[in-house]
């Protein structure tokens, strides 16, 4: 009876240690995936930075057309004040001129009149001035907005890969297959770099 009692439980230490040599192995086997785990929380923190960065060239393109707009309504004011003045001016001077064709021309009236149309010429310079400063705000507002759109289509496409990446990283962790581990990291290195292109090299 002893005997038996005693070859069962020389049969579970063995099992026991069966299993934690399979145990082992296992671990030693796939050990290699917390480094595909590393590997993701990185790219993850990337594709965070990327996405907020995204989100800010987004903003920026926004006020700029917002800016633009602003200017190109400012300079459409400006011409239409300058349209109303050159109306005024042209009332006087068809006035001036019915002075001088007078018979007897009134030289103080015609002086009055002369220092209205003057003034109205140099109102008139000031509002043209005025109105092409607003249009040179609006175009370049415009053109800013047009390159910062350019970067927020770079970064998407930034962020794009690195959502791919993520995506074949977890595959990885499931099938344990490392070539997807290897796609992944590839992937997260090719949308680091795009990232990068877009804040330090792509010109505003």
């Amino acid at each position: 009876m002893q005997s038996s009692d005693l070859n069962h439980l020389k049969q579970l230490v063995a099992e026991l240690r069966a299993d934690h040599q399979a145990q082992k192995a296992k671990e030693k086997r796939d050990g290699w995936t917390k480094y595909v785990s590393l590997t993701m929380v990185c790219i993850a923190v990337l594709a965070a930075i990327a996405t907020l960065k995204g989100g800010g060239f987004s903003t920026r393109t926004l006020k700029e057309m917002n800016e633009a707009t602003f200017n190109q309504a400012e300079a459409s004011d400006q011409w239409s004040f300058y349209q109303a003045k050159s109306i005024k001016q042209n009332l006087y001077q068809i006035e001036l001129d019915h002075l001088n064709a007078a018979t007897v021309p009134d030289a103080g009236a015609i002086k009055k009149m002369t220092e209205k149309i003057e003034k109205y010429d140099k109102d008139k310079a000031e509002i043209t001035a005025l109105a092409k400063k607003f249009e040179a705000g609006r175009d370049a507002s415009r053109k800013t907005a047009t390159s910062v759109a350019e970067h927020s289509k770079e970064m998407g496409l930034a962020i794009t890969l690195f959502q791919i990446a993520i995506a074949l990283g977890a595959m990885c962790l499931i099938v344990k297959k490392k070539p997807l581990w290897i796609a992944s990291s590839i992937l997260g290195l090719i949308a680091t770099a795009q990232m990068v292109y877009v804040l330090y090299f792509l010109p505003i």
